[in-house]
């Protein structure tokens, strides 16, 4: 059975997928029933829309996939801690468990909008951290060079 690593490391894959195409690396995937139903990344760039954040992606896909707007028995994996705009997306889905890598303490929800998720939704932060936050330090050092 995959744990919160394995899950982990397919969102990174996307992260490192956005990062080539230019883009913030956050990557993320959403596990239902112990499956993966939708990966993404950040799109913000290519669809010069300043909301197609890997969560948003990956929602959208998610909810396509199973014909419906709440994604009750859903897990979303995202490298980085959501927004307030995601956490907002995130509640109206009403996703059952969020579990991200590296804190956001600038953007991240917990700091502007921390009762923004569903109230039944479980949080668990701090998975491959260390990795996360690697992939977005490096990325930013490259683009202030």
């Amino acid at each position: 059975m995959p744990t919160d690593i394995d899950y982990m490391r397919k969102a990174l894959a996307e992260a490192k997928m956005a990062e080539a195409q230019g883009e913030v690396p956050i990557g993320a995937v959403m596990v239902c029933k112990g499956r993966i139903i939708a990966r993404g990344h950040n799109l913000t760039e290519l669809l010069h829309d300043v909301t197609a954040h890997a969560e948003m992606q990956v929602i959208t896909s998610a909810t396509n996939m199973l014909g419906g707007k709440y994604l009750t028995d859903c897990t979303l994996y995202v490298t980085v801690e959501p927004c307030v705009m995601c956490a907002g997306a995130i509640g109206w889905a009403q996703i059952s468990r969020i579990v991200y890598g590296a804190p956001d303490d600038k953007r991240g929800y917990r700091r502007y909008a921390p009762a923004a998720l569903h109230p039944k939704t479980e949080v668990t932060g701090g998975v491959l951290e260390e990795e996360c936050r690697q992939l977005m330090q490096n990325f930013f050092r490259k683009k202030r060079n």
